[in-house]
């Protein structure tokens, strides 16, 4: 079965390599396309870029010494995956012809037919439309990979392979177009969600919880982080990249990007010192793994609401999500889920509190400005986007397991995943 598998991928690949070989067709409405835009773009999609092999340096750190590898790995394989993935029905899923409102149509950009150099005024008039498809899948990318630290330690890496594979054809894919397709059926009822609130840390942390539960807790939990400077070091290169995640969302070089780019940074910065103050608060350490827990929750926090809140309410959204997601972190330890990384009280709770927050504080139609539509839309669709994500997530996770064994045996656990799923160690 193993090697039929690797067969079929192997062969699939060469497969899309002809099929996939058409040329950048260059319309007419080239010189629409805006240089400074284009190049912003670029970097932007650079940065996002960046998160990911950051991600992996974050969680890396954080698990046992014997999961280090499988667990970066986890993250950095998901640059391939979601790559080839994308440009095959990814993209056409999340941004083709809509379909109710809920998915786009498959063959519309199948391969990255149509997907041109010029600018598609639908989605944004003045970079290439390739551009805008290679900056999208950036979010693609790292959506799944945040999910990896849910079941760090015990997923066998085939298992993880399928379910990333599924994840984000029936997951990611109708989310990203019911949020940001001009015909999506979120967006078209007034939800805000500007870099990724739910699309990104809402599915990702609702998947995370639905894993942990369905894989069940490890054999022998050992809470030792193998190295906290990794940590700090996935940390700054998250926060770095984030820039490119909120203020490349503006899809321009233009004032919203500058916004984004100034709440970006200063509801991190609130974050990690209210989450700091707030363990010092009940006697813990202020330790560098809080400090680095609490810059990322904070950028989770900020990430709906960026373009659309002032620098004080950023502060405001940074203090209230750190206070909130370290609750939720004291109360997952006490409960008998093994979220390994703590991937929905941080991303999850992060998301929604973000999300909660944008409908209340959002210029002109948030309620605190006397608006109730858009609060009230964000509070039904919060609800939909996580029962959607949660039992779909259940789903996929026992159709992986039917086919591949999700959990790797006693044995190998017990060995590490770094050892019995790739034959490497960090010694």
């Amino acid at each position: 079965m193993g090697r039929k598998l690797n067969f079929i991928v192997l062969a699939a690949l060469v497969l899309l390599a002809l099929i996939c070989g058409t040329e950048y067709q260059v319309l007419s409405t080239i010189d629409t396309i805006d240089s400074g835009d284009t190049a912003w773009m670029i970097v932007a999609s650079a940065l996002v870029f960046l998160m990911t092999p950051g991600l992996a340096f974050f969680y890396g750190g954080m698990v046992n010494k014997k999961s280090v590898i499988s667990t970066m790995l986890q993250s950095f394989v998901a640059l391939g995956v979601i790559s080839i993935l994308w440009v095959i029905v990814g993209f056409s899923l999340a941004f083709g012809e809509s379909i109710g409102g809920v998915i786009g149509n498959p063959m519309t950009f199948f391969c990255f037919k149509d997907v041109s150099v010029s600018p598609n005024p639908d989605f944004a008039g003045t970079i290439p439309f390739l551009l805008f498809a290679l900056f999208q899948l950036k979010f693609a990318i790292i959506t799944p990979a945040l999910i990896t630290g849910s079941f760090a330690e015990r997923i066998r890496f085939r298992s993880y392979i399928f379910f990333m594979v599924l994840f984000s054809v029936f997951i990611y894919s109708p989310l990203a177009h019911m949020t940001w397709h001009p015909d999506g059926l979120l967006r078209n009822w007034d939800v805000l969600d500007f870099a990724g609130g739910t699309v990104v840390h809402m599915s990702a942390g609702l998947a995370a919880l639905a894993a942990a539960i369905y894989l069940g807790k490890r054999k022998h939990a050992i809470e030792k982080p193998a190295n906290i400077p990794f940590v700090i070091l996935g940390t700054g290169l998250l926060w770095f990249g984030w820039f490119g995640f909120n203020s490349g969302s503006a899809l321009g070089a233009n004032t919203d990007a500058v916004i984004a780019f100034a709440n970006t940074n200063i509801a991190s910065a609130t974050s990690m010192i209210t989450w700091l103050f707030f363990e010092r608060f009940y006697n813990r350490k202020m330790s560098s793994l809080g400090a680095c827990i609490g810059a990322i929750v904070g950028l989770v926090a900020i990430t709906p609401a960026a373009g659309f809140v002032t620098i004080g309410q950023s502060i405001f959204i940074g203090f209230v999500a750190a206070i909130v997601s370290n609750i939720a972190i004291q109360l997952n330890k006490k409960s008998k889920i093994d979220d390994t990384l703590e991937v929905f009280p941080s991303h999850g709770v992060g998301g929604i509190v973000g999300m909660i927050l944008t409908g209340v504080l959002a210029k002109d139609v948030g309620l605190i400005y006397g608006e109730t539509t858009t609060f009230t839309h964000h509070m039904i669709a919060l609800v939909g986007v996580a029962v959607f994500t949660f039992f779909g997530s259940l789903v996929l996770l026992k159709i992986v397991d039917l086919v591949l064994p999700l959990r790797v045996r006693p044995d190998q656990e017990e060995r590490g995943l770094d050892l019995s799923q790739h034959g490497e160690n960090v010694e």
